[in-house]
């Protein structure tokens, strides 16, 4: 299968529009032919993580993989990252004319795939969620604010601080309750080890910022979640989705049977299975 590689950014568009060799937000990799599916990967990792997606999608499907600035080997850019990221992902869909186009995203992919759902330059098909929310943060943080979330931070401070054998073993620890097999557990440590450390930190600052739960009413597109079981059971895991997702009409939740939050590493076979349904 040939196999284009295309390095985005706002100079794709405009060369007056950002700084001469300022690195790109957004790198993408083409493959296949078809309808496009834009595939957006999850904090840390690069587009890689959906190589036995693709393999399966590329025959049907022209599948643009995305890596985000600062992961995957990719130089970092300046702060803040996710606005950044989410401005040059639609440049990149409106340029190339995949306005029309299908988004899958796992984890802050699929907040990004939210994110651009919302806008009124793009008409997409559908979104497909992969264990993702419109709010991470307000799951995570006890009486949650946006608005006091900054990168100055005890917190911060200590993670771009931390010595590399105690960052070691946080994303090995991390990375054992995302997948259940120990390879991907592995690969999944690497990708979070090889990630420039100030856009892990505030990058995943900028993450948690983004609230986008007042904004679902503007997604157009039918929205399809498929979310995880593990590690807290269906039950726990709907109340969730149904919490963030209130403000969304309409939307599609279907749980992948025993799978963590690598829905597409513990249950390949469903996973494709499912998100061809989808696509179809």
């Amino acid at each position: 299968m040939k196999r284009i590689l295309i390095f985005v950014s706002l100079l794709f568009i405009n060369p007056g529009l950002r700084a001469q060799d300022a690195p790109a937000a957004i790198h993408v990799e083409v493959r296949g032919t078809g309808d496009p599916v834009l595939l957006l990967p999850g904090f840390s990792c690069p587009g890689a993580v959906w190589e036995e997606t693709v393999r399966e999608l590329e025959r049907d499907y022209q599948c643009h993989i995305v890596t985000y600035a600062g992961f995957g080997g990719a130089p970092p850019i300046e702060f803040p990252w996710l606005p950044r990221v989410r401005e040059e992902l639609e440049d990149y869909l409106i340029a190339r004319g995949l306005t029309k186009a299908r988004l899958v995203g796992h984890s802050m992919g699929g907040t990004l795939a939210l994110w651009l759902g919302t806008s009124r330059e793009l008409n997409l098909k559908s979104i497909v969620v992969v264990d993702g929310l419109p709010a991470m943060g307000a799951l995570m943080i006890p009486n949650y604010d946006s608005a006091k979330i900054a990168y100055e931070s005890p917190w911060n401070k200590q993670m771009l601080e931390m010595a590399p054998s105690a960052f070691e073993a946080m994303a090995t620890g991390m990375a054992a309750g995302m997948a259940a097999d120990l390879a991907h557990q592995q690969q999944i440590a690497r990708w979070i080890l090889e990630a420039d450390r100030k856009t892990y930190v505030y990058g995943y600052t900028d993450l948690l910022k983004l609230d986008l739960r007042p904004d679902l009413n503007q997604i157009g597109a039918p929205v399809y979640i498929l979310a995880a079981s593990r590690p807290f059971g269906e039950e726990v895991a709907r109340k969730n989705y149904v919490a963030q997702f209130e403000g969304l009409e309409d939307y599609t939740l279907d749980f992948a049977p025993d799978a963590g939050h690598f829905i597409m590493y513990d249950q390949p076979e469903w996973f494709v299975r499912t998100l061809r349904d989808i696509l179809n």
